[in-house]
């Protein structure tokens, strides 16, 4: 029982403010560590994971217990305990140390002016929640003009004041909302809710730049029903998927020039052409005064040593899942010098010019969302397959030559 954990240490969960994609909310543990609904496709995937895929994967660590709580103004929080976990699945797979409490604060929902079905987050915020944002973008703040969902949350500190709109990626907050709306609505207070818990692998960058990619040139798993299935073939003959095996479905990119984060969500992903596709790469690149030349040359080594990996992954199948890459918008100055005017021209669309660097950039490749993956001997398997993923490899592929030719300036 949940009052059973009263005394003990609880985390509240925060919404992770780095999460650019998809549509399951991901949430913040500790600095280090994330966590996610659990799905048991997903969890088979990471307890069997082949040792070479590890580099290219969040550390899993563990499962953990969480719940909702509301209080008698109803304000809800999600609450994780780990003692909870270990008494009543008995299972925590690596051991988690006391970690110090974060705090989220208290989400109220209340009827939106627009429609009766729409609620609005409402943030009660105080001194650490206003610490955790700018701990989170230090000092900096994030363009929201490029986001196409429509229902915006409504940010108040306790004295009933908004603060600066702009300081935070909003996709994040939006899957967060969306999540404690369904779980409000279809569980009470003591229902527990087992949650994956997983690297959190942009903790180690000031400033991380990430893009997310939906590879592969299927999307839907085997338990997809007859009408998703075709929901999710049709998004795929409409975009890249189809035409190179990758689209976009979000991104942040650090801008010096303004010391905002440029964010685009999955809905500017579907839109875009091969052509499209290309310039958005560029952009993902590009810090507002120069393109980042300093991390094409390890992003195209990491992408080419994962395709290796993936082409040795026999029956395995990575139906929806989706690839991060992530390099620091903080550059290292020896990084920063101007190359010759010949490269320049090719990048004048972004505003960006083209530098060489003496150093390489730190980045990171890394591939997540697997409760669609399924492979020969998974507990959750549906049909086996033979050979590799020829359609994320071909995803694959197309990125990498993709990112060659920007690195050659064509």
């Amino acid at each position: 029982m949940v009052g059973q954990s009263e005394g003990r240490k609880v985390v509240l969960l925060e919404p992770f403010v780095h999460q650019v994609g998809g549509h399951m909310s991901m949430m913040k543990y500790d600095e280090h560590t994330v966590c996610k609904p659990l799905v048991s496709q997903e969890l088979s995937f990471y307890e069997s994971l082949p040792l070479a895929m590890r580099q290219f994967t969040p550390q899993y660590k563990g499962v953990i217990s969480v719940h909702l709580k509301k209080d008698s103004l109803g304000n809800l929080t999600l609450l994780a305990s780990p003692s909870l976990q270990a008494e009543s699945c008995g299972r925590l797979d690596h051991a988690i140390g006391d970690s110090a409490v974060t705090i989220w604060q208290k989400c109220k929902w209340a009827a939106s002016t627009g429609t009766g079905s729409e609620h609005t987050l409402v943030k009660r915020c105080h001194t650490q929640i206003t610490k955790t944002f700018k701990d989170s973008c230090p000092g900096k703040m994030l363009l929201r003009t490029d986001l196409q969902y429509h229902t915006d949350p409504l940010l108040e500190d306790a004295n009933g004041n908004q603060p600066e709109r702009k300081s935070y990626n909003p996709w994040g907050l939006h899957c967060h909302r969306q999540h404690l709306n369904r779980m409000s609505s279809k569980y009470n207070e003591n229902k527990l809710h087992q949650f994956l818990l997983l690297e959190n692998v942009v903790s180690k960058y000031s400033y991380p730049c990430i893009l997310d990619l939906k590879m592969g040139t299927r999307q839907h798993g085997d338990d997809a029903s007859e009408e998703k299935k075709a929901r999710h073939i049709k998004k795929c003959e409409q975009s890249t998927s189809a035409s190179l095996g990758v689209r976009i479905c979000g991104m942040q990119v650090y801008q010096v020039d303004t010391g905002h984060f440029l964010c685009k969500d999955k809905y500017y992903g579907r839109k875009l052409s091969p052509e499209g596709f290309r310039q958005a790469l560029r952009q993902f690149l590009c810090n507002g005064n120069h393109l980042r030349t300093d991390v094409l040359e390890p992003i195209i080594l990491q992408l080419k040593a994962l395709l290796s990996v993936i082409r040795k992954q026999s029956s395995y199948r990575f139906y929806s899942s989706s690839l991060l890459i992530i390099y620091d918008g903080l550059e290292h100055k020896e990084n920063t010098a101007p190359l010759d005017n010949h490269l320049q021209g090719h990048f004048q669309k972004t505003n960006c010019t083209t530098t060489h660097g003496t150093n390489h950039a730190r980045v990171d490749v890394r591939m997540i969302d697997f409760a669609h993956t399924t492979f020969k001997g998974s507990k959750c398997n549906h049909t086996t397959y033979d050979g590799p993923d020829h359609g994320y490899i071909f995803g694959l592929e197309n990125l990498i030559k993709i990112l060659q030719n920007i690195s050659e300036g064509k």
